[in-house]
C-alpha cells in the first residue's frame, strides 16, 4: 500500500490531533506507512539539525492517546518560504525521496494553497480544515470552530453573572481575523446585546448610542462582543484625542482595542464598561464532540482518496454529512455572511 503523509499548518485549533489520530488510525487499517511532518511546511524543508525534528513514522502507539487533546501533537508554524516556487519544488522532490504518495494536510486556506502547489508538482493532496475562525466559505464548519464557541460561549455566561452583579455592561473580544462568525455565534448563544464583526462597518458612535438605549431601559449590564479584526471595519475615530484628556488611558499612537473601545464607552456611556479579551483559551480547549466527530469522519476519508489514488481534494461538511470537493472549487467560493441575524442581534 502507498506510504501517505500527514502535517498540520498555520493557527493550532481544538481537533487537530483528533484528525491527526484518525489519519493514523485508519492508515493502519488500510496497511498504509504514515510519516509525521512537523511544523508544517517547515518539516518538509529540512531545516533542522535531527531530521527526527522534521519527519518521523508515525505509528498507533504515537497518536492513540491523543485525540482528545488540544493543540498539534505534530506542531504547527507559518512557512513563508514556501511561498517560493523552487522552495515548493525541492519539498516536492523530498517528499517523492521518501516515497511518499499522498500528504494530508490539517489547517486553513493559506494551508490549502500550500497543498493546491504540491499538487500540481505530482503530489497528491487532500485537505482538512482546521481553523478556528470557520473562514473557509465552501464548508459549513471548520475543525475547531465549534470548540471556540462553546469556550466564548462559557466564558460570556461567567461574564453576565458579574456584570448583573454589579450593573455593568461588559466588551468582550473573541477571535475572527477576517471572519467574525465566533463572534456572532457567541453572540446568539448567549443572548448578548450586541456584535461588532469584521464584515460589517460599525462605528463607536452608533455603538455607544446602542449601548446608551439599553442602558435607559433597564439593561444596565448588556454585553457587547466584538471579533478581534472588527476594528479594520471601523469608521475613523481620534480614540487618542478623545481618550487624552483622561489621563494614563492611553499612549500617542496606540489603535483601538478592547481595552480602549471599552474605556471610549464608558465615558460615553457614564457607565463602567469592563473590557475582557478571551484569546489563547480558544484555541487550547479540549475538543467538542462535534469537532471530535468530524475529525474521525475527515480522517477517514482522507485515507480513503489517497488509498484509491485521489487528490486535489479538501473535506468540508454541508448539509450535516461530510463531503469533499477539490481545492480549486474550494479555494474559489466566498462567504455569505449571516448579515440578517447580525442585524436582528442588534436590534433586539
Amino acid at each position: 500500500m502507498p506510504k501517505i503523509a500527514v502535517l498540520t499548518s498555520g493557527g493550532d485549533g481544538p481537533g487537530m490531533n483528533a484528525a491527526v489520530t484518525s489519519v493514523a488510525r485508519n492508515a493502519a487499517y488500510y496497511g498504509m506507512p504514515l510519516i509525521g511532518i512537523k511544523r508544517g511546511y517547515n518539516g518538509l524543508l529540512g531545516l533542522s539539525d535531527n531530521i527526527e525534528d522534521d519527519v518521523f513514522e508515525m505509528n498507533l502507539d504515537t497518536v492513540l492517546d491523543l485525540a482528545d487533546l488540544p493543540g498539534t501533537y505534530l506542531r504547527t508554524a507559518r512557512c513563508t518560504q514556501f511561498l517560493d516556487p523552487k522552495v515548493r519544488e525541492g519539498a516536492a522532490k523530498r517528499l517523492k525521496e521518501m516515497d511518499v504518495a499522498g500528504l494530508v494536510v490539517i489547517g486553513g486556506d493559506g494551508s490549502f494553497r500550500g497543498a493546491q502547489q504540491l499538487c500540481r508538482l505530482g503530489i497528491p493532496c487532500i485537505g482538512i480544515p482546521g481553523t478556528i475562525d470557520n473562514d473557509l466559505a465552501y464548508t459549513e464548519m471548520t475543525l475547531g470552530y465549534d470548540t471556540a464557541v462553546n469556550a466564548d460561549m462559557e466564558a460570556v455566561r461567567s461574564i453576565r453573572a458579574t456584570s448583573r452583579s454589579h450593573d455593568r455592561p461588559a466588551l468582550v473580544e473573541v477571535m475572527g481575523r477576517n471572519c467574525g462568525d465566533i463572534a456572532l455565534s457567541t453572540a446568539e448563544a448567549t443572548g448578548s446585546e450586541i456584535v461588532i464583526v469584521p464584515e460589517m462597518p460599525w462605528s463607536v458612535e452608533n455603538v455607544a448610542e446602542r449601548l446608551n438605549k439599553l442602558i435607559a431601559s433597564g439593561n444596565t449590564r448588556a454585553t457587547i462582543v466584538v471579533a478581534e479584526g472588527a476594528y479594520a471595519s471601523m469608521q475613523p475615530f481620534d480614540v487618542y484625542s478623545y481618550l487624552k484628556p483622561y489621563s494614563g488611558e492611553i499612549f500617542e499612537g496606540e489603535q483601538m482595542n478592547a481595552r480602549l473601545l471599552a474605556r471610549t464607552l464608558k465615558y460615553m456611556c457614564h457607565a463602567e464598561v469592563r473590557a475582557t479579551v478571551i484569546g489563547y483559551t480558544q484555541r487550547g480547549c479540549q475538543p467538542t464532540a462535534r469537532d471530535c466527530s468530524f475529525a474521525f469522519e475527515a480522517g477517514n476519508m482522507a485515507v480513503v482518496l489517497l488509498k484509491n489514488g485521489i487528490g486535489n481534494q479538501v473535506i468540508g461538511t454541508r448539509n450535516n454529512r461530510t463531503f469533499h470537493t477539490s481545492i480549486d472549487t474550494a479555494l474559489s467560493e466566498t462567504r455569505n455572511f449571516k448579515e440578517s441575524l447580525y442585524n436582528l442581534i442588534n436590534s433586539l
